[in-house]
């Protein structure tokens, strides 16, 4: 019984071994997710040696994720055993402290995760250090890549495509994005990007149809080759910090900008074009309920937009007509999944909220938590891990 169960496991998809899943969408196509549950739904519940916002990942019977103790003054890749939550390894790194926003953390970026090699970026002001390591925890390279400036700290995650490791640093100071090989660590290349105060931007970019998309404050968004780091195009259609990811429906790209203070916005772009395409190519702006750090998740012609202060919106994606818009929560700083039809978010408050990903708004459960959470859900076949404050939590068959 017990081979079965572990043959089982190592026989679903590698789905979730980047920041938000396949290709950063948000979207899985695991059956058997649980919408509600009980504690005996709950397999394990591990406390976490450390603090942070990122999200875990995966491949085959291990969970990777990051934390940060005593003040950021130490960083820390873990290896979790998926079966049970015991940590396998720990492999942690001093480093300085400094200042960031009060609902950062020193461990926001995600770590992503091939069959060889689990990436991780390690971020201060003073360092910004990209490390692999393999599945038994030894450290294959490192790659210093310079300072980074930001008075709210660091967010993106690593992504990994056709043999590189892309990485983001979209700071206050001296700007770039560098694709690294990934046996080695050595640049491949490194495209400069504009940059000056408040200019920091914290998403993720993901390849669509041979493009790397992304989005700043800077550049607004924008699309890369992702084999020599060559602008394409880019669309300026953002006045405020972005921290939110690119998310594709149709021929449309969205991400957001916004500020504490809000002002926030989600702009649709028509993908393609050359050089500035911002005239040409931008084609709506949602300013109602606009997310500032959650990254929106789509089905189909849907968008789902969670937004900061709780608001749960859906969008017609291709013309930007608003289905609905409902609070169903006090906040949201984690970015929602979607599976089987169901939209799942963590709130600030603490419970893991499911909606109908419909034409019609329906909550179809909160699952309380115990604690709150910044972070997005991982979804691993039948079972969902969620990181909250404090501990990680897998729940499912």
């Amino acid at each position: 019984m017990m081979n079965a169960l572990l043959l089982l496991l190592l026989a679903t998809p590698q789905e979730w071994t980047r920041f938000r899943g396949p290709n950063g969408s948000g979207v899985s196509e695991a059956k058997g997710l649980p919408s509600a549950w009980s504690e005996s739904d709950i397999l394990w519940k591990a406390e976490l040696p450390g603090q942070g916002h990122s999200q875990p990942v995966i491949w085959e019977e291990k969970l990777f994720v990051t934390v940060a103790k005593d003040e950021g003054k130490e960083r820390a890749l873990l290896a979790i055993d998926k079966a049970t939550g015991k940590t396998l390894w720990t492999k942690p790194y001093p480093m300085a402290t400094h200042g960031k926003h009060k609902l950062n953390s020193f461990a926001s970026s995600s770590a992503a995760v091939d069959k060889d090699r689990v990436y991780c970026a390690f971020v201060s002001a003073e360092q910004f250090v990209v490390r692999a390591f393999d599945h038994a925890g030894k450290e294959l390279w490192a790659s210093p890549l310079g300072a980074y400036k930001s008075q709210h700290g660091y967010g993106a995650s690593p992504i990994i495509h056709e043999g590189t490791l892309i990485v983001t640093s979209d700071q206050d100071a001296e700007s770039f994005i560098a694709a690294l090989d990934l046996k080695t660590g050595k640049p491949v290349w490194k495209s400069p990007r504009r940059n000056g105060d408040q200019t920091a931007a914290y998403g993720t970019p993901c390849v669509h149809q041979g493009q790397l998309l992304t989005t700043s404050g800077s550049h607004g968004i924008a699309a890369l080759d992702p084999k020599t780091g060559k602008q394409l195009w880019e669309a300026k259609v953002f006045d405020k910090r972005a921290v939110s990811s690119p998310v594709v429906v149709g021929d449309l790209v969205f991400g957001s900008c916004g500020s504490g203070g809000g002002g926030n916005y989600v702009a649709a772009v028509k993908l393609g074009g050359k050089g500035d395409v911002t005239a040409s190519h931008k084609a709506y702006e949602i300013r109602k309920a606009a997310p500032y750090v959650p990254t929106p998740v789509a089905q189909g012609d849907r968008l789902y937009l969670t937004a900061d202060n709780g608001i749960a919106t859906c969008v017609k994606a291709s013309t930007g007509d608003i289905l609905w818009s409902e609070r169903v929560a006090d906040g949201f700083y984690g970015s929602p999944v979607l599976a089987e039809g169901r939209v799942y978010v963590a709130s600030t408050k603490g419970e893991m909220i499911v909606f109908a990903a419909a034409d019609e708004f329906k909550v179809i459960a909160r699952n309380p938590l115990g604690e709150g959470s910044h972070s997005t859900p991982c979804v691993d076949g039948s079972r969902l891990y969620i990181r909250t404050f404090t501990k990680l939590i897998c729940v499912g068959k």
